[in-house]
């Protein structure tokens, strides 16, 4: 996603008999559907203003400051490598190189100690799936199963899951490049490519935020909402909150991925290459952490 991931920004008191500090009396929100929905097809522009432009120029790219100023930087980047990036999405546009889709959904669940408990429906208490999390060895004692409501509340909650690709065909297209020994083209692309798929998991995790009524807790700034400026958080599976790329298996099930081609390959890597899952959660204290 983008530098700050797995930082701990929650600095809430623990609440005594409340594991961890992390309340239970937030108000569970509606989803607009139970199961999951496809996106087949995304406008790449929809996308653009979710890029994270600072990743993609110095790290993907490797345009580092250099002694320059954030305004020098800022200015250098508006006549140098804003017209590059326009350049390629006008071209991905014209060829159709990169394809945005997604899938996402809501499904009913609890926490289980470390363990979040997917049912198959709001009506029952049949476990579909489980996903086990780590629990931080010190500190504050996160578990990422900590911020939905605990099976002996007795009141079933609400958990996100989307998954998002911009196509095998955009990996391919890159590929090619590089074989041609294109090479300084081929990195342009490849890192457009990755940050592309970032900015398409925040742009669905956007829709997953309006659609539970969360839109008025958004912060006004692009630069702010690629910060955690909103409500909830969505966790990469890979990072420390739930480390275990297996899962994403499960992931794929409850989302039916073979609607957008995504499989899990070897060493359970997401194929295609530029693709990503997460899980939402919606609980106000939920932010990123560390193990």
């Amino acid at each position: 996603m983008f530098d700050v991931k797995d930082i701990d920004t929650t600095d809430q008191q623990p609440h005594e008999g409340e594991p961890a500090g992390i309340r239970h009396d937030n108000a569970i929100p509606a989803p607009p559907f139970w199961g999951s929905r496809c996106i087949e097809r995304i406008p790449l522009r929809a996308v653009v203003p979710y890029i994270n432009r600072k990743t993609l120029y110095k790290f993907q790219w490797g345009y580092k400051a250099a002694g320059r100023s954030d305004d020098e930087y800022q200015a250098f980047a508006r006549a140098e490598l804003d017209p590059i990036l326009n350049r390629l999405l006008e071209r991905s546009e014209r060829e159709d190189v990169l394809r945005p889709q997604a899938v996402y959904g809501y499904f009913p669940c609890n926490a289980d100690g470390n363990d979040l408990i997917v049912y198959e429906d709001p009506a029952s208490q049949r476990e579909r799936c489980r996903f086990t999390f780590p629990r931080q060895p010190k500190g504050r004692h996160l578990c990422l199963a900590d911020f939905f409501r605990p099976r002996e509340s007795g009141e079933a909650d609400v958990v996100g899951f989307q998954l998002v690709t911009v196509g095998q065909h955009a990996s391919d297209f890159a590929r090619e490049l590089f074989k041609a020994d294109q090479y300084q083209e081929y990195l342009y692309w490849h890192g457009m490519n990755v940050e592309s798929t970032e900015g398409l998991a925040e742009y669905v995790h956007k829709r997953i935020r309006a659609e539970l009524g969360f839109s008025r807790d958004e912060a006004r700034s692009m630069h702010e909402v690629l910060k955690q400026g909103y409500r909830g958080s969505r966790y990469s599976f890979g990072y420390p909150a739930c480390p275990n790329l297996a899962d994403q298996d499960k992931i794929l099930a409850l989302l039916d991925a073979s609607r957008i081609g995504v499989t899990l390959g070897d060493e359970d890597q997401l194929w295609p290459e530029e693709s990503t899952s997460a899980i939402v959660a919606h609980h106000p204290q939920a932010k990123y952490f560390t193990m």
